[in-house]
């Protein structure tokens, strides 16, 4: 049972990491204009849109003189939830 909640927990680390990179090539991007019809960028936006949205939408002061910190407060939180669960899983 043990090995199968480390498995679970490395899991849900190694796609933690995967959606923080998505975040910070969707911030990045968004940076130079991309063609909204190119399909990479819509697979990005379908991925962080959401998350992003709904940070805005709880916690409106992260935009301000319109820069968006939403990226940012999404990679703090699943960070913080990382570094719990791989605590939690040690210790």
């Amino acid at each position: 049972m043990n090995a199968l909640l480390y498995a679970l927990v490395q899991t849900l680390h190694t796609v933690i990491n995967l959606y923080i990179w998505i975040i910070i090539i969707a911030a990045l991007i968004s940076f130079v204009r991309p063609d909204p019809y190119n399909p990479i960028v819509q697979v990005l936006n379908r991925l962080t849109e959401p998350a992003f949205a709904f940070i805005r939408q709880k916690m409106p002061f992260v935009v301000f003189s319109g820069i968006d910190l939403s990226p940012l407060v999404i990679i703090l939180g699943l960070q913080l939830i990382d570094n719990f669960m791989m605590r939690a899983m040690l210790g």
